[in-house]
């Protein structure tokens, strides 16, 4: 599916934060592969370095992704089922809503404690992604590549 509206160069990604954002201990310093960290101890997720997902599965209509979020403390042997909820909204062009998972429980030696969502997107181009978790919002923006 090709996008329609935006390119990924008028799309205005997040970029990594100066300084940057170091997660408390006992989550790992550096972020996976070539992303880096963005959020604050109460609600942070890992991005690509690039600003793009690209190489996305397309299936059920949609480019769909799973989206790592920690916060300071977060237990997932205690909270399996975490009240974190995403919404998404494309910004440069008219498409549906973000289709959101519920969030479920996650964990890896490399990375902590996490929670998890997967995400379905209906449409290439340029995504605001939010989440909410208690009392606490953290938004981000992607470039999501077509096919």
């Amino acid at each position: 599916m090709a996008s329609r509206g935006g390119t990924a160069a008028s799309c205005p990604i997040t970029k990594p934060p100066q300084p940057p954002f170091v997660p408390p201990t006992p989550y790992p310093g550096p972020a996976p592969g070539r992303g880096f960290w963005y959020g604050t101890p109460a609600l942070w997720t890992a991005l690509e370095g690039s600003g793009t997902w690209d190489r996305l599965p397309f299936q059920g209509g949609g480019y769909t992704q799973k989206v790592f979020w920690w916060r300071d403390g977060y237990d997932w042997r205690t909270e399996t089922s975490p009240k974190l909820f995403v919404s998404g909204l494309r910004v440069d062009g008219p498409a549906k809503a973000l289709v959101a998972s519920s969030a479920t429980n996650a964990f890896a030696s490399d990375i902590g404690s996490a929670m998890l969502v997967g995400v379905e997107m209906p449409a290439a181009g340029c995504w605001e992604i939010t989440g909410h978790y208690k009392e606490q919002r953290l938004s981000f923006v992607v470039w999501v590549a077509p096919d």
